[in-house]
């Protein structure tokens, strides 16, 4: 930088600094600014309060508006549309019921006593997804009184039963005027699911606009997940209700969406879950309904209830409608025990399966009361079943080795008649042969079909077991639940994402078995090669696709099933000589045939048939 270049950057430094203090502003133009900044901040002050007062005044005018608004269209009622939802727990040592002010209901329930899956408290339903209550017409309006407030009887936070009192009693009261309101009464007592439920109404007939003689009661609940197998527990899950005449229906639990109207009178509603139910059941009966369900997949909730019930009532002047509640596990005796035919919910079946199970649940809670472990009650009363059933498996095998000890008899006869139109004189050859030894093809399989029932009276009542629940056993966790020893990073289509063990055993005893009864069904498998494959080879993975999410105390119940079936073939083989079977079948053979007493009377049929056309 040259010294010219230097002198110019300096004359230009005081050229600014000299402008800035010529031009500087004086101490009365500095206060004059600062007088009119305050002046404009004092009128913005006062605009924005005299904008606030005009606002709040406009308030005051729009609640007046609405709080009229809601005097002419609700009337008494109007009062209750505002309010502070407060809760009161109302409880015993098995139940706590949550009961809300915002509509008087019930609110959430708890189960003492269990816990779900994850191990948290164990609660059928809770919060405001839930719906409960009146709806009617009222005051030229649609009332729905679970958007209403009501006033508890007590101030106090929780009421239970106390040691030495036999019930607790809390009263939400809906206030609709002088002299007129809806009382919800919940009464519990001590040691039970139940809670009596009052719905008290006191001079409401000047508030209802009652025309037809009944009022709609709306109970809706989200059905969380408790179990472990969300799949299994959502097709367990539904709508069940029974008519005054004890006659017991439900919705189609697996259905992805199920509808009902029932016209006719009901005794109680159940909102049914696998292992547990909130049962409403009326003291007199409910007039109809209206039930629906929906299936959920959302990882909380397994499915959607809603039901619209008609409720006797005339005006609403001085009237009382009973019910109870039942909150509680679905376990067969404790049911049983309210004799309100609650225990229809556990699924065990018709009537005779049903009979099947109930003897099975009758050896259960003899087993229960001396041994705390299920896998070994399930051992046990698979020996039981197979004891009682071993004449029939005994005769099942003898009838199978007299069809096998014939084989070669009857391969002759196959030789024999090899063109396709001598199929009648061959199939009637065989018959003949078997009916002149005395062997009835069907007689291997009839016993099998008198031992099915017990299969599916089986089928029926493990997965609906609520004994077997959260009870463990080897790897399996929860012998209601599917087992896993290999959780997966996918989900295989039919199958799952996890690797039942004990599913694989019961395929794999079914595998031996099924060769085993195969290879001595003589004839029988060797003309019919596709039920002799569909039998051995497909029927287990059939089995291992279908049963991998199922309850492992069944797969465990049929995997034992068929390896006892398996040791019991073996014993009667070390006792049965097809020589024997042989020439027993070849005396037989010599006497002659006797006829049966229907075969006796077709041959009278015909004879006299015969004449009467010789007569014509």
């Amino acid at each position: 930088m040259d010294r010219n270049t230097i002198i110019g950057l300096v004359l230009i430094f005081l050229i600014i600094i000299g402008f800035s203090y010529f031009n500087r502003p004086s101490q009365e133009e500095i206060e004059a600014a600062r007088r009119k900044a305050d002046s404009i901040a004092t009128v913005q002050a006062e605009y924005q309060q005299k904008r606030a007062e005009e606002l709040a005044t406009q308030n005051l005018v729009n609640d007046s508006l609405q709080k009229l608004e809601a005097q002419n269209r609700f009337g008494s009622l109007a009062s209750a549309l505002t309010g502070e939802q407060k809760f009161v727990t109302l409880e015993n040592e098995l139940i706590r019921v949550k009961l809300s002010t915002l509509g008087g209901r019930v609110y959430s329930v708890e189960i003492k006593d269990y816990k779900t899956y994850t191990g948290e408290p164990l609660v059928l339903f809770d919060g405001d997804v839930n719906t409960f209550g009146l709806q009617f017409w009222g005051n030229n309006n649609n009332i729905k009184t679970n958007d209403l407030y009501f006033t508890p009887s007590t101030s106090a936070s929780s009421v239970s039963v106390a040691e030495g009192d036999s019930t607790a009693s809390v009263t939400m009261r809906l206030e609709a005027g002088e002299g007129s309101y809806i009382d919800y009464v919940y009464s519990i007592r001590k040691g039970s699911h139940l809670v009596d439920f009052d719905i008290k109404f006191a001079g409401m007939d000047k508030v209802m606009n009652q025309q037809k003689g009944s009022i709609d009661l709306i109970w809706e609940n989200m059905v969380p997940q408790l179990e472990k197998g969300a799949k299994n527990e959502r097709d367990y899950t539904t709508i069940a209700y029974s008519y005054t005449n004890k006659e017991y229906e439900e919705l189609n639990m697996r259905s992805e969406t199920d509808e009902e109207e029932l016209t006719t009178k009901l005794k109680w509603i159940a909102f049914k879950q696998q292992f547990f139910s909130s049962i409403l059941v009326a003291d007199d009966a409910i007039l109809n309904a209206n039930v629906e369900q929906h299936k959920v997949d959302d990882g909380k909730y397994i499915k959607t209830f809603k039901s619209r019930m008609g409720l006797p009532i005339s005006k609403g002047e001085n009237e009382t409608v009973g019910f109870q509640f039942y909150f509680g596990p679905n376990h067969y005796k404790t049911l049983k025990a309210y004799n309100l035919e609650f225990e229809s919910v556990v699924p065990l079946g018709g009537w005779g399966i049903r009979w099947i199970n109930q003897g099975v649940v009758f050896v259960f809670d003899i087993l229960d009361n001396s041994i705390a472990n299920y896998g070994l009650i399930i051992l046990l009363l698979t020996i039981f079943i197979k004891v009682i059933l071993f004449p029939l498996t005994y005769k099942s095998y003898l009838s199978s080795a007299k069809m096998r000890v014939l084989k070669p008899q009857v391969d002759e006869l196959n030789a024999k008649f090899t063109k396709k139109e001598d199929a009648m004189k061959k199939q009637q050859a065989v018959m003949a042969l078997y009916k002149k030894v005395g062997v009835n093809p069907m007689g291997g399989c009839i016993p099998i079909l008198i031992q099915f029932p017990i299969l599916i009276a089986m089928f029926r009542f493990f997965p609906a077991s609520f004994e077997l629940r959260q009870k463990s056993f080897l790897w399996a966790d929860d012998l209601s639940s599917f087992d896993s020893i290999l959780n997966l990073p996918f989900d295989i289509p039919f199958y799952g994402d996890h690797v039942s063990l004990f599913t694989i055993l019961m395929a794999a005893a079914l595998f031996i078995t099924s060769k085993m009864n195969t290879d001595q069904m003589g004839d029988t498998s060797s003309q019919l090669p596709g039920m002799k494959f569909m039998m051995i080879y497909m029927m287990p993975i059939m089995m291992i696709f279908w049963f991998n999410s199922y309850s492992s105390g069944l797969s465990y119940y049929y995997f034992l099933s068929n390896v006892f079936t398996l040791g019991q073939t073996l014993l009667i083989r070390r006792f049965v000589d097809d020589k024997a079977i042989l020439a027993k079948l070849h005396e037989n053979a010599k006497k002659p045939v006797k006829k049966s007493k229907f075969q006796t009377k077709l041959e009278e049929i015909a004879k006299q048939q015969q004449n009467m056309q010789k007569r014509k």
